[in-house]
């Protein structure tokens, strides 16, 4: 599975992809990706390497990798924590480079994987958490259809200060709305 728009390709990880992942993400992490996604600034190739191996064989996650046109890995969007039984999961979009920010492609990637959640996976529910100062994430995820669930406030560092921790979901009867809407 597959999907393109304005020479960008968003696919599936594959194993062969870990050591681009590293070097193309990783050598240093965007100190702005590292904000956004509230994860650690530096990372050693055996972290990434190492993760990056594990998602592509779990069972319970979809990683797919956005590609830019010259075939450098610029984000990713995952799918992860599938609960079968609830037929939910939760959900999360990282572009990693400033020049993939800002142009419209963080939401053609969370549609994309919206619509595979629903569509191909059959979810019931799609969950996620942003935080509150990522507003073009916020904007996109809630013209994607997701919702406003609740509000942990003061839950991450931001710099010297704190943000909230903002939780949104989408329910399978939403998406079909949004889908019969023509979006």
């Amino acid at each position: 599975m597959q999907w393109e728009k304005d020479g960008y390709v968003l696919r599936l990880a594959r194993s062969e992809d870990a050591e681009d992942y590293y070097r193309q993400n990783f050598c240093p992490l965007d100190p702005e990706a590292a904000r956004l996604t509230g994860c650690k600034a530096e990372f050693t190739r055996e972290e990434v390497v190492g993760f990056f191996l594990r998602c592509i064989d779990a069972e319970d996650r979809y990683d797919f990798l956005v590609v830019d046109p010259a075939g450098e890995i610029v984000g990713e969007s995952v799918i992860n924590e599938i609960d079968e039984e609830t037929r939910s999961a939760n959900f999360r979009v990282a572009l990693f480079r400033s020049c993939a920010r800002g142009r419209g492609l963080g939401s053609w990637v969370i549609a994309a994987t919206r619509d595979f959640a629903f569509g191909a996976l059959g979810l019931h529910r799609l969950s996620l958490d942003v935080f509150s100062f990522n507003p073009r994430a916020i904007r996109a995820y809630e013209r994607a259809g997701f919702r406003r669930e609740g509000v942990l406030r003061d839950a991450v560092r931001d710099g010297d200060g704190y943000g909230d921790d903002i939780l949104m979901a989408l329910l399978e009867d939403e998406w079909r709305e949004i889908k019969m809407s023509g979006d």
